[in-house]
């Protein structure tokens, strides 16, 4: 993961919280929008059969041609609606109120053209305070009662008159009663149901805003830690640079290059000294490139058999299974983070199974599968939750445990992603899902400028 192109990403995640924490940007909004849209269809229906009913059954006269009208105008508004937010995502806590005041417009005037205050399904104004409540910002919620008020009020003063036989003392056979009835089971039903819709989607919301931010501590988290590594590479320079020079005066020292025992202890630790110089050239190369500029151009399995062969070479496994069961090889851009990623998948492997591993390669589709598995302990099951945190580490050792913290970054960076599971037969296996896509070079070609 270089250095160049995270604080960037750092920065869109933090604004990006920063946006949902100030509710600029609300996730659940898309979802309450085209709940309302659902809920409006439902009113349009519920309309028109409410209509029929009552002047067909009942032979009660209604301005029919002046409620179609305010009918079809509500049915275009919910047209426009869902085209408009099938395509844009994101939804505000201002347009969310604009669409609330919509809905109490549309049942204002259907109410004056049916008998105002005096009609029983005037209580549906409840639903729309109710809605308000759940869905909008506290100053909005209270707009919304002040409308609401405001046109009972009006109501209460003009409305076209309904004519309604005087039965109130008919009980239930009154159909004041009866309406106010079904009002009350069209508001509880309703609101029973979409409410709990609403409060998913709001708790799904909340843990949207909790991931975000979880993640932009951890980007501030790689950002540091990149930084006292890039520090730590320059540093050990000058004293590897020392121990190398000190190396080969004993190698041309007499009482050593007779010694063939000495001279096979200097070669080997020559040969992990330049290791040493190799890691720190990669974390300064990490640090001051950003990727692409970094990176080697090489087929997918030409990448994963020097890795698997590099990392067997360098650790003294017993036994490693290597198992490649990619068919069809492709072109692909590989960086030195990627390298690293896999390597420190493998040497945790290492640490706790240093007699067996496995490393298998597989293709699904357009993922690539790497599957490390091991005969250790297995993860604990407090740690199978927490893949990917921080510190969080099986060796009791502080400091440790940012093995795992750093593979899962740089696969998400890549747009894949880490899981970890314990097997029935002893041992855990961790996999590691990566999309081709961001990787491959067989689309780059044919991109605008591609050399």
């Amino acid at each position: 993961m270089s250095a160049a192109d995270t604080p960037v990403k750092r920065r869109t995640l933090r604004e990006r919280w920063q946006r949902l924490r100030q509710g600029e940007e609300n996730p659940a909004g898309h979802q309450n929008m085209l709940l309302l849209i659902q809920l409006r269809w439902l009113a349009v229906l519920g309309q028109i059969s409410t209509i029929a009913f009552v002047v067909l059954v009942f032979g009660i006269h209604l301005p029919l041609p002046h409620m179609l009208e305010v009918l079809s105008c509500l049915i275009a508004f919910n047209i426009a609606s869902h085209l408009r937010w099938h395509e844009r995502r994101t939804v505000s806590n201002a347009e969310l109120f604009l669409a609330l005041l919509v809905d109490v417009a549309v049942l204002t005037f259907q109410l004056y053209l049916s008998g105002g205050i005096s009609n029983p399904f005037a209580f549906l104004y409840l639903m729309q305070i109710i809605l308000s409540a759940v869905l909008l910002k506290p100053w909005s919620s209270w707009a919304i009662v002040g409308v609401t008020m405001a046109c009972l009020a009006g109501l209460a003063l003009f409305s076209e008159p309904l004519a309604l036989p005087p039965d109130h003392s008919a009980g239930l056979f009154s159909l004041y009663v009866e309406g106010t009835l079904i009002c009350f089971l069209l508001n509880a039903g309703l609101m029973v149901f979409f409410i709990t819709r609403i409060s998913t989607n709001l708790r799904a919301g909340d843990a949207l805003l909790a991931d975000l931010r979880q993640r932009a501590a951890e980007e501030d988290h790689i950002v540091r830690m990149g930084l006292l590594a890039s520090g730590a590479a320059h540093e050990l320079g000058t004293p590897l640079a020392t121990v190398s020079v000190i190396l080969g005066d004993w190698r041309r020292m007499p009482e050593i290059s007779q010694r063939p025992e000495l001279l096979d202890d200097i070669a080997e630790m020559e040969a992990q000294l330049q290791r040493c110089k190799s890691i720190v050239s990669g974390v300064l190369l990490s640090a001051g490139e950003a990727r692409g500029e970094s990176s080697v151009k090489t087929t997918l399995n030409t990448f994963l058999d020097s890795v698997a062969d590099d990392w067997r070479q360098s650790r003294p496994v017993e036994t490693f299974e290597y198992r490649n069961l990619i068919e069809h090889d492709l072109p692909v851009a590989f960086d030195s983070a990627i390298k690293q990623m896999l390597g420190n998948v493998l040497d945790n492997a290492f640490e706790v199974s240093p007699q067996w591993l496995s490393l298998l390669v597989k293709r699904e589709e357009d993922l690539l599968l790497i599957e490390v598995t091991d005969h250790g302990p297995g993860f604990p099951e407090w740690m199978l939750n927490q893949i990917g945190k921080p510190y969080q580490s099986t060796k009791g050792k502080p400091g440790r445990g940012l093995g795992l913290f750093f593979v899962v970054n740089v696969a998400r960076k890549l747009g894949g992603r880490i899981s970890a599971r314990n097997r029935e037969a002893g041992g855990a296996q961790v996999t590691l899902a990566l999309p081709l896509a961001a990787i491959s070079l067989e689309d780059a070609a044919d991109a605008p400028g591609a050399a």
